[in-house]
Parts: C-alpha cells; structure tokens; sequence
C-alpha cells in the first residue's frame, strides 16, 4: 500500500478530483494549507499599498491506494495538476505499514 502526498494550486482541486475519480480513486483527504518552494512567495497591491505574501495558498491532497495503482495516481496528478508555471506542486510516495477502517475492522488492503 502507499500512501501519496500531493501539493497542487487550489484551483486545480476539482479536476484533479474527477480524473482520479475516473481511474478508480475511491477517496482523499483534502487540506487548505500554505507553504513556500520556488515560488518564494510574491507582492500583492491591496488598497494602494504593497505588500508581499510569503506563503501561497496550496491544496494537500492524502490518497491510500494499492501500491499497483500508485504510478497511474501520480501520473494521473501530474497531468492534471500541471499548469507549466512555477508554483505547480510536488507529489510524494510513501510505504503504508498498516490500515485499519474503524468501522468494520478491515485492515490494509481491504480497508482502503
């Protein structure tokens, strides 16, 4: 099992959401966070006065997927996410130890 990370630009969240649902993504968890790559933040003019954001808005995506399907959920991301322009995220794999649903006690694989 694995679990995958990925930072995309908010806006990006409603099509990356329909393209994994089409290739079988069965859920996510989503997080408004904020951070600073590349990007390094950037100036913003409110009310005629200038001032700079160090930290951009972001989305946080957590997907548990079948470590088969891990490759085609990235891709699927990656593709879908990408603008070309700085600031387009970045996506982490990481190995799932154990996975229990609460409900009804499923554990690993048949829990996600």
């Amino acid at each position: 099992m694995k679990l995958i990370m990925a930072t995309i630009k908010p806006f990006k969240l409603e099509e990356v959401r329909d393209a994994l649902s089409a290739i079988g993504v069965r859920g996510m968890m989503v997080e408004e966070i904020k951070g600073f790559g590349a990007q390094s933040g950037h100036t913003e003019i409110y009310r005629g006065a200038e001032y700079t954001v160090n930290f951009v808005p972001k989305i946080k995506l957590e997907i548990a997927v079948q470590a088969s399907m891990a490759d085609e959920v990235v891709e699927t991301i990656t593709k879908t996410a990408r603008t070309g322009k700085i600031g387009d995220g970045k996506i982490f794999v990481l190995d799932i130890a154990q996975a229990v649903r609460v409900r009804t006690g499923e554990t690993d694989e048949e829990a996600l």
